[in-house]
């Protein structure tokens, strides 16, 4: 339980118009917190902002408001605007329905939303009180003052902008952005002296001015962790996908020191998905950032160590040492290695397209501009699950969402599941046996040629947006030397190197490599890296947890 600083003069406000839904989230907050604060419930905007003069007028302290999205008269964000001026400080959180999620993303800009729920939020053991815990903490920790945020300020169709904020919002730090074109935006530059030729400029809480900061600079500005606490680690996990994450709750559950290494964000391809349904437990479906979030949580719980914005580049064995190797020439040795270094979506090759990546051509989800395609027409490329599950999120704003498919079909390559909410959207097209064949555009992604491999035909067709997703190539080059790998770099392991009924050439041990192990006894392999995986969520997270036993039977007889 989350003690307040002072229990009888705190104050959490809810505000709902639904009188059934008003008193539901009364009693839940009152059954969990009744104890340290003092609940306060309001059926109107109007009325909440009346209670929140009254509370100030008598001195007490307001540490959260949980406000519905959609009030008649004034709605949930229109509330927490104004009570900003009243209590700055305050958490904020939006509750909001399955179809308000845009609104909800749009609010971290407007009133610097703290959380959105969504309704129900049934078990509130899990979907409610963990949150609140986590704001309450955040509002104690900051001396009940306004947190303050980075500034991002750039161009909407500078590549390097939508790269930072991307990195900002997958590591979970929150921002404002600022165009270049607006008041604030020049003010902030004007500020800094710069003249907005070079952009973003992102102004980290403490005022430091960053101008096109790389991102283990701004990772260290902005309070991520960039170097190892230690010199050695019994495991050290380089990747920080699902099944680096799994890797990390299960190594550093079981009394490991770890240490997750990631060169970007923690949740790889699947972080950046916008609704996985498939994954056991979550039966109405799960974001991948939600998913990561809970999944690092988890982790740090247990003590794992996790660097952002650190890249591996070499790996080498020195007896029973395991020594990783970074970008800038520093090392960690450890007893035991999990790469999961996972996969990243191959480029498209085709005219334009290199140009204009980051102004309107994107791969992956970038949903940090999926609110900017709203009433646009957006093209999608690729037919595997992870393009089904933008084009569905995508289609909730966009006018119209086309799915370009090389081959003849989606049924092979794309889940089951999918295939039917697609075939259900209206706004959602598909056309197959269709290749890109050129990107148009001076400074922004304008027109897109489209080739029909069928007829031969091509077509020139307006653009603004497209996001690829075409494929997997393994992060694997630099283990080039040490590792064996297959032809197309996924890393083979246990029965695979062991084919021909001999061990790999080098081992030592008297034993077969373990089923994840590779070539070089204590490296594991976890992932879509490793040769012949599934691709999977549920599998990379499950192969993280048994590479860690198999790196604890290792440790064991070492």
């Amino acid at each position: 339980m989350v003690q307040a600083a002072n229990p009888a003069r705190t104050v959490i406000l809810t505000v709902d118009d639904d009188p059934t839904v008003s008193r539901a989230v009364a009693r839940d907050l009152r059954r969990h917190y009744g104890e340290s604060y003092r609940v306060v419930r309001a059926e109107s905007g109007e009325a909440a902002l009346d209670a929140l003069r009254e509370l100030k007028l008598r001195g007490d302290l307001v540490a959260v408001l949980v406000a519905d999205y959609r009030m008649p008269r004034m709605n949930g964000i229109e509330f927490l605007e104004q009570a900003l001026d009243v209590y700055p400080g305050a958490r904020r959180v939006l509750l909001t329905a399955y179809a308000d999620t845009n609104a909800a993303i749009d609010a971290i800009n407007v009133v610097d939303l703290d959380h959105y729920l969504l309704k129900p939020w049934d078990p509130p053991e899990e979907k409610l009180y963990p949150v609140l815990d986590d704001l309450l903490q955040t509002w104690q920790a900051t001396d009940y003052r306004r947190v303050a945020i980075t500034k991002v300020v750039g161009h909407r169709w500078s590549a390097r902008s939508s790269g930072v904020r991307e990195f900002l919002a997958r590591n979970e730090v929150p921002y404002r952005w600022y165009s270049s074109d607006e008041p604030e935006g020049r003010r902030l530059l004007s500020a800094a002296g710069q003249d907005g030729l070079r952009l973003p400029l992102v102004v980290t809480p403490d005022g430091t001015a960053l101008v096109e900061p790389e991102d283990r600079d701004l990772a260290a500005r902005v309070g991520l962790a960039t170097t190892p606490a230690a010199s050695c680690y019994d495991l050290v996990i380089i990747g920080g996908g699902p099944a680096g994450l799994g890797a990390a709750v299960y190594g550093a559950s079981e009394g490991l020191r770890t240490v997750l290494v990631e060169r970007t964000a923690t949740g790889g391809q699947a972080g950046q998905s916008s609704r996985i349904e498939n994954y056991l437990g979550f039966p109405d479906g799960v974001s991948g950032a939600q998913l990561t979030d809970r999944a690092r949580r988890q982790a740090a719980k247990f003590g794992a160590e996790i660097l952002t914005a650190r890249a591996v580049t070499g790996l080498e064995a020195h007896g029973a040492a395991r020594v990783v190797r970074f970008s800038d020439g520093s090392a960690v040795t450890a007893h035991s290695v999990i790469l999961a270094t996972g996969v990243s979506y191959r480029r498209l090759d085709a005219p334009g397209v290199a140009e204009l990546t980051g102004c309107g051509v994107f791969y992956g989800s970038a949903l940090t501009e999926a609110a900017a395609c709203h009433g646009h027409d957006v093209y999608i490329v690729g037919g595997a699950n992870s393009a089904g599950q933008a084009a569905i999120y995508l289609a909730r704003g966009a006018k119209s969402v086309t799915i370009l498919v090389r081959g003849p079909s989606v049924t092979k390559s794309m889940s089951h599941y999918l295939v039917q909410q697609i075939r259900d959207t209206p706004a959602i097209s598909v056309r197959t046996n269709t290749v890109v064949e050129a990107a148009h555009g001076r400074h922004q992604l304008e027109k897109l040629t489209l080739r029909d491999m069928a007829t031969g035909n091509a077509e020139l067709v307006d653009a603004q947006w497209m996001f690829v997703f075409i494929g997997a190539a393994p992060l694997t080059d630099w283990l080039e030397g040490t590792v064996l790998r297959d032809s197309r770099g996924f890393i083979l392991t246990g029965p695979d190197l062991t084919a021909d009924g001999r061990p790999p050439a080098g081992w030592e041990l008297d034993r077969p490599p373990y089923h994840l192990e590779t070539n070089v006894p204590g490296v594991f392999v976890a992932g879509d890296a490793r040769a012949e995986s599934a691709k999977r969520v549920a599998s990379a997270v499950g192969e993280g947890a048994m590479a860690v036993m198999l790196a604890h039977r290792y440790l064991e007889q070492s």
